[in-house]
């Protein structure tokens, strides 16, 4: 498949018709994760988790919104998820003025399903991933809704690309880019836009160990799944590849990495040892390959890391974050 990524200025045309519904997250120069790292590397955050719904995910949604027809719009929306998609779905719809039905597993935390709700949407719950497919099927044939896809397709990459985009602009001088990597949505959108305004960046995308599907896509060429998603990551957690995504991630990702679940629980502690921020396990991917596998071969560098959301309630991240790392080195 030869999927072209959106230009820049289709990306900077979504940002002004989007205008305050999207908000331009800042960046931040993490000195004392710096200084923690202790090699000279100078590392600055993009902190996305402080975007509308607490994800990146908000982009996307927005995107595919503001792509529909109006008649398609006014029917109404649908998605599935197991939290941020469907929260950044709800808000997407309420956006524009229409309803959101979003399917969610039964299982999914009760902070993000009360979220969705929060933002109007009719929550369904399903006993499994299965029968939450099966079911968003169901209302999308019957009811006429839309599908929102968590990360496939141009209009993704779309409201991604704006996220790299606002880097480019922000900070002039970084050399390398940690990105967190799921389905493949937000590197494909952010890469893309990266590589035409800074083509000598590097991008190196961030997987857990135990939802490593976009690695065994590189290795195979191809799109691939796994039988079952096995990392705290959950908002990393893709089952499987998809074309588009896969093809604009491996046209523009110079390569990947994979952290462990440890890794992931220490980087969590880490950042709230430094730089007091308590974020979801996807959000600590990059400061967990920073810390861990890249940690001497960044060295030196300009390394900017996308923080890209953190929709965590305080008793799941105290169960999840190592405030001990130090000790777990």
């Amino acid at each position: 498949m030869d999927a072209r990524g959106p230009s820049i200025d289709e990306i900077r045309r979504l940002g002004e018709e989007l205008g305050d519904r999207v908000f331009r997250t800042p960046t931040l120069e993490l000195k004392p994760l710096a200084e923690e790292l202790g090699n000279g590397t100078r590392l600055v955050g993009k902190l996305e988790f402080l975007q509308r719904t607490g994800t990146f995910k908000a982009r996307g949604a927005l995107a595919t919104l503001a792509a529909l027809a109006e008649s398609h719009r006014a029917a109404g929306v649908t998605a599935v998820s197991a939290g941020n998609h469907a929260i950044a779905t709800a808000y997407a719809a309420q956006a524009f003025g229409t309803t959101a039905k979003v399917v969610m597993v039964a299982s999914a935390n009760p902070a993000r399903i009360a979220a969705c709700r929060s933002y109007g949407a009719e929550v369904v719950l399903a006993d499994d991933v299965h029968a939450a497919f099966d079911e968003v099927e169901r209302i999308r044939e019957e009811e006429g809704r839309s599908f929102v896809h968590p990360f496939e397709g141009p209009e993704v990459a779309l409201g991604t690309g704006l996220v790299g985009l606002e880097m480019c602009e922000q900070e002039a001088d970084f050399d390398t880019l940690l990105v967190p990597v799921g389905g493949g949505g937000l590197i494909a959108g952010i890469s893309n836009a990266v590589k035409q305004l800074r083509p000598d960046v590097e991008v190196i995308g961030v997987e857990p160990e135990g939802a490593d599907t976009m690695t065994r896509s590189f290795a195979a060429g191809e799109p691939q799944s796994i039988d079952a998603v096995r990392t705290i990551a959950d908002s990393l957690g893709a089952p499987f590849a998809m074309p588009y995504s896969y093809t604009l991630t491996r046209a523009n990702v110079d390569r990947l990495c994979l952290v462990s679940e440890q890794e992931l629980q220490d980087a969590m502690g880490l950042l709230f040892h430094c730089q007091k921020l308590a974020v979801e396990p996807a959000c600590a991917a990059t400061t967990a390959a920073l810390f861990g596998p890249l940690c001497d071969e960044l060295a030196g560098r300009r390394v900017m890391l996308l923080f890209c959301g953190s929709n965590i309630d305080w008793e799941t991240w105290s169960r999840q974050a190592n405030l001990d790392y130090r000790h777990a080195a």
